[in-house]
């Protein structure tokens, strides 16, 4: 059975766990927190979530994990046969990861944990946002999907990075990102209805006390 090492509160994670879900692919999920242990590194390089656990051993990177799952496990498709269709799903996962995930991240201990970050930082991620939304409005199809009309590994990226992205946005910088993009915003209503999204949210939910406390103790 593949198993899913990580934690809950990770959006890298529960991207994983959805593609799982609707894929209707059986797994066992382990809890697995970043660190440098030896223990750590022998199931993650570099000591990160999500991992895959397969039967000839552990395959890390949440893309070449959602990858791995398309070219070895059978159930609901998440990438299109066609290569330029496939290829416009992938770039626009990546164009979410890069340009709305990552600046995102790089305020997230001040949006969402009260700790201080440079305001040189508050800008530079103010400033990818915007371009990272821009960019998003141009190549995103939301028809009703972001890729098409089929949910794909984009609406995974979509799903668990732009809300983050876009509360960071909204806290430090009073700038609704999703303002001018009613499609995407009926998107994300229209994810959050979904049985497993909602199942994942649960389970994150439930997580979320113990991820907090693990949090305050290492300020």
């Amino acid at each position: 059975m593949l198993k899913l090492y990580g934690f809950c509160v990770s959006n890298y994670y529960n991207m994983v766990k959805l593609a799982l879900l609707e894929k209707g692919l059986p797994f066992e999920e382990v809890p697995f927190y970043p660190g440098t242990t030896p223990e750590t590194l022998a199931i993650s390089p570099r000591g990160k979530v999500p991992v895959l656990g397969v039967e000839q051993g552990f395959i890390n990177e949440t893309s070449v994990i959602l990858e791995y799952l398309e070219q070895s496990q059978k159930g609901t498709p998440l990438l299109p046969s066609d290569p330029f269709e496939r290829a416009q799903v992938l770039a626009l996962a990546k164009e979410i990861e890069l340009y709305i995930e990552l600046p995102g991240r790089a305020c997230y201990a001040e949006a969402f944990f009260g700790m201080a970050v440079p305001d040189a930082i508050k800008e530079k991620t103010k400033a990818e946002l915007l371009l990272g939304f821009a960019a998003l409005s141009r190549h995103g199809k939301f028809a009703p999907y972001v890729a098409g009309d089929s949910l794909s590994v984009a609406d995974l990226y979509f799903l668990y990075s732009v809300p983050l992205a876009r509360a960071v946005a909204q806290k430090l910088f009073d700038i609704d990102l999703l303002a001018e993009m009613p499609a995407a915003r009926a998107l994300l209503e229209r994810l959050e209805q979904n049985p497993h999204v909602q199942r994942i949210a649960k389970d994150k939910d439930a997580a979320m006390p113990a991820f907090l406390e693990m949090i305050a103790s290492k300020k």
